[in-house]
């Protein structure tokens, strides 16, 4: 049975912009800690069409150090990546580039049970299986030591159709708007069966699935980075520092000042 969701939940423009930035503040400062104890931090994010997801992860990120985190927007495979297991291309990129501590799926390796099990791209024996792989992965993770957190961001179908005739009537929204998308709509009850698989057979205790109410984008931006901060709260162990020195020290963290009597190198 499918959670019980409140997409009531709003939040008021002058309350959003508080907590936005304290938000933003406290993730700054703990993706510094996250940098110190060399952890590393897993996002995954899914959700409906037009749930507000890319939205969410910009202002998450947006005061954290861009040399500490890289995003990967996924769709489907192509070249190399189809001729391995489905796993394989999220495996490579676990290690983000420059030793980054975080790193973000906009979308991810549930499309297996999810989109691939919905339009045929999978067998059923396939999308079955896929269950034991993905919580097997998923604790390989954590059991090596690192920080899962998995969001679902939740809309109503009257919500999605509303934002979606927005963006075809707003000429540099209409990029995001595809047949595809109008097409994903006439199989919202199979997605719904999906999802409802999903969340029973991959929410677990070292890897629980959080339902972002996304109905109202105010309340949406900000619960994806309180979830975020509770997660790192939870699993970090350095005292907190000044965040926003978090630049200064990992800049002089990686200079090295010369001797007396040597030269420049250019």
């Amino acid at each position: 049975m499918r959670p019980t969701v409140d997409l009531s939940k709003r939040l008021e423009s002058d309350e959003y912009r508080r907590r936005k930035l304290e938000c933003q503040l406290k993730l700054r400062e703990l993706a510094f800690r996250l940098y110190q104890e060399k952890r590393s931090l897993i996002v995954v994010v899914e959700g409906w069409d037009a749930a507000g997801k890319g939205g969410s992860i910009r202002r998450a990120t947006e005061k954290i150090d861009p040399r500490g985190y890289e995003v990967y927007s996924i769709a489907a495979p192509e070249g190399e990546d189809r001729t391995h297991h489905y796993l394989w291309r999220f495996w490579r990129r676990l290690k983000a580039p420059d030793d980054k501590q975080i790193v973000v799926f906009d979308r991810s390796w549930y499309g297996r049970v999810l989109v691939e099990r919905v339009e045929g791209f999978a067998t059923e024996e396939q999308w079955k299986r896929a269950y034991r792989e993905i919580n097997d992965f998923e604790r390989q993770l954590t059991d090596h030591g690192m920080i899962l957190v998995k969001m679902w961001f939740e809309i109503s179908a009257e919500e999605q159709l509303s934002r979606f005739e927005r963006r075809r009537s707003t000429p540099h929204k209409q990029w995001k708007l595809t047949e595809e998308d109008w097409r994903n709509r006439k199989t919202w009850g199979l997605y719904e069966e999906a999802l409802i698989d999903m969340l029973r057979k991959t929410s677990t205790l070292t890897a629980p699935w959080t339902i972002i109410e996304g109905n109202d984008k105010y309340w949406e931006r900000v619960k994806t980075m309180e979830t975020l901060i509770e997660a790192l709260e939870a699993n970090l162990e350095t005292p907190a520092t000044d965040g926003a020195a978090s630049s200064e020290k990992r800049d002089n963290g990686k200079k090295k000042n010369p001797k007396k009597g040597d030269k420049a190198k250019s």
